[in-house]
């Protein structure tokens, strides 16, 4: 057993999340960490909604609320959505908790005292109109690198490189258009270059990543400029330093304070469990947890801040950066074992888009379809490697063809004859098992090995594919036995005996989908007879803040119990019922329903 850290992605919560927000960080991260825990794994799966920044203060002005207020109302929001796809997050919390306040808080004095963090005068931009300060995501124009004409002014999307608003050709305000004012400002600055070396060094030690998400970090050392890790900002956490933490116009940046997020979780979680020194098996790397190994899941657009600044900071929180240093109160903490990158989902051939009704919420997903039919289509089909176009015609396709009249079809099938002809799991007839018997359970017992390392390897399309290959082995195998023709008594020892070897490879089969598809996989469980949780869920939990703050909601669960990554014997005799049908198959009619409902 190894200690095992599942990151997840950080969702925003300036609105709900659509179907390719989920594909890059939700389904992934929590297909591999329920196979861990099956195979035996003790994983830690956190993460939580991030809510500082200028976009939260944008969208609660425009709606006349508070950042706070409008937080909350997307916090619970993106709790029930993921609640509802089945997460199982250890602890699903947020970024406005007296808790994380305090561990980003600890992270900046120790990289300032270390000295990572210096003061700079700096242009920064404001609006002509308003006097307020324009943030760099909300600063569009010309990227002076390749010449892409919607850069933004920390990034380019499309060449990767970091940016200043002042560096972009032509820049305007993404909020009302305006040229930008650029004045004197002082503000705290990350200085990157002192880690290149450090950076280069632990790259060069990575392995078995996904070759473009390596090719893309590694370019990235080639041109570190220090980082601004303040802003001009009335919410986010408090600078905490000597004249700087009691005004009110300054804050730490969302960036900064987001990725320090997994460790902040990772403590709240243990401070909740009774144990506030548990987080350190999964992250101290002078300790218990220096074995432990981390897994980040994110989209490719955030790929920057996890192999390059995040491993940033914890080099220099532990003071292995140029300058060396002493570790903070924490010790020193494990970097990341792996980043862990998705590719952008596609809806119907365009760019997801809330304003131009591209796009469909999570939460209007799960009222019209089931959890597992999304899950299946992420898994399968989903953007693991490359770009990948979402259409309701591929969607049903998959639902109908694949999952109804393939998987569906053998479980109902095998169950339904056994049912009627025995009304329970028949015995093995004592003659024995055929070649083709042997060949089918040999194939399924095959399948432990192949797919839970294709999970390992963060192949997961690999691995519902050699799932699905086992499904069709059964499926074909049935129908080449034939067992509804043994209408003969003499010939029901063998008919019995058909049927126990496909009962035993649905339950086989569907500990290998487990993972993919557990809602339908408890059904399947209790189906075979099988009693008690076999794919634990998570639930939402209010509670109350650790430090003082207000209430909000958590997504947690007990996942020390369910199947394990194995095959277990079915149970000759134990009683079956007329199965319902697993899956939902829809009607071609929702395509051009569902298209309808797309913006032109």
């Amino acid at each position: 057993m190894s200690h095992v850290l599942a990151a997840v992605a950080w969702p925003y919560a300036n609105g709900p999340r659509h179907i390719g927000h989920v594909s890059g960080f939700g389904v992934p991260s929590d297909v591999f960490s329920r196979y861990m825990r099956m195979a035996g794994h003790d994983v830690l799966m956190v993460s939580g909604t991030d809510e500082h920044g200028t976009p939260i203060q944008v969208q609660a002005d425009k709606e006349g609320v508070s950042p706070r207020e409008l937080a909350d109302r997307y916090n619970r929001v993106i709790v029930e959505d993921l609640h509802g796809l089945g997460l199982s997050y250890d602890l699903f919390t947020r970024t406005t908790t007296g808790n994380h306040y305090a561990v980003v808080q600890e992270l900046f004095e120790t990289l300032h005292r270390n000295g990572y963090i210096v003061p700079k005068v700096t242009m920064g931009a404001i609006s002509p109109s308003t006097g307020r300060t324009l943030p760099d995501r909300y600063i569009e124009g010309t990227c002076p690198i390749c010449g892409y004409e919607h850069a933004r002014g920390d990034q380019c999307d499309n060449c990767g490189n970091q940016l200043d608003p002042i560096d972009l050709v032509n820049p305007r305000s993404k909020i009302n258009g305006e040229t930008p004012q650029f004045v004197e400002t002082e503000h705290f600055f990350l200085d990157l270059p002192a880690f290149a070396q450090a950076l280069g060094k632990w790259l060069d030690s990575r392995e078995g990543w996904r070759p473009n998400v390596l090719r893309f970090s590694k370019n990235l050392l080639d041109d570190l400029q220090p980082r601004a890790i303040t802003r001009d900002l009335e919410w986010g956490v408090p600078i905490p330093l000597e004249g700087w933490r009691d005004r009110g116009d300054k804050r730490i940046y969302v960036w900064f304070d987001a990725v320090i997020g997994y460790l902040s979780a990772s403590i709240e979680w243990a401070r909740r469990s009774g144990d506030p020194e548990a987080w350190r098996r999964w992250w101290s790397a002078d300790g218990e947890g220096k074995d432990a190994r981390g897994y980040y899941f994110m989209g490719k657009d955030n790929i920057v801040f996890h192999s390059v600044i995040w491993p940033a900071l914890l080099l220099g929180y532990d003071g292995e950066g140029d300058r060396a240093g002493e570790p903070g109160r924490l010790g020193l903490l494990n970097l990341p074992t792996e980043v862990v990158s998705s590719e952008f989902l596609t809806m119907e051939g365009k760019k997801f888009s809330s304003s131009r009704q591209v796009v469909i919420y999570v939460r209007d997903f799960l009222a019209r379809y089931d959890a597992d039919a999304l899950r299946y289509y992420i898994a399968v089909a989903g953007p693991e490697s490359q770009d990948t176009d979402f259409t309701w015609a591929e969607f049903l396709r998959r639902n109908n063809d694949e999952l109804v009249a393939g998987w569906g079809n053998l479980v109902n099938r095998s169950i339904s004859m056994a049912a009627k002809n025995f009304g329970a799991i028949p015995p093995i007839d004592p003659a024995g098992l055929t070649e083709a018997d042997e060949a089918l359970l040999a194939t399924a017992r095959a399948g432990f090995t192949t797919v839970g390392q294709l999970i390992e390897r963060h192949r997961q399309k690999q691995a519902i594919g050699e799932a699905m290959r086992v499904v069709g082995e059964a499926n074909k195998y049935l129908s080449e036995q034939a067992p509804w023709k043994l209408k003969a008594e003499s010939d029901k020892p063998r008919m019995g005996t058909i049927l126990h070897v496909a009962l035993q490879v649905v339950s086989d089969a569907n500990t290998l989908l487990t993972p993919f598809l557990p809602h339908s996989a408890q059904r399947v469980h209790e189906l075979l007879g099988g009693t008690g949780v076999h794919a634990p869920m998570p639930s939402i939990v209010q509670v109350e803040d650790l430090d003082g703050g207000p209430a909000y909601p958590v997504l947690a669960g007990d996942y020390t119990v369910g199947a394990k990554w194995e095959s277990v014997p079915v149970e000759a005799g134990r009683a079956l019922a007329t199965p319902k049908p697993v899956f939902r198959k829809l009607d071609p009619s929702i395509v051009d329903e569902e298209l309808a409902r797309l913006g032109d």
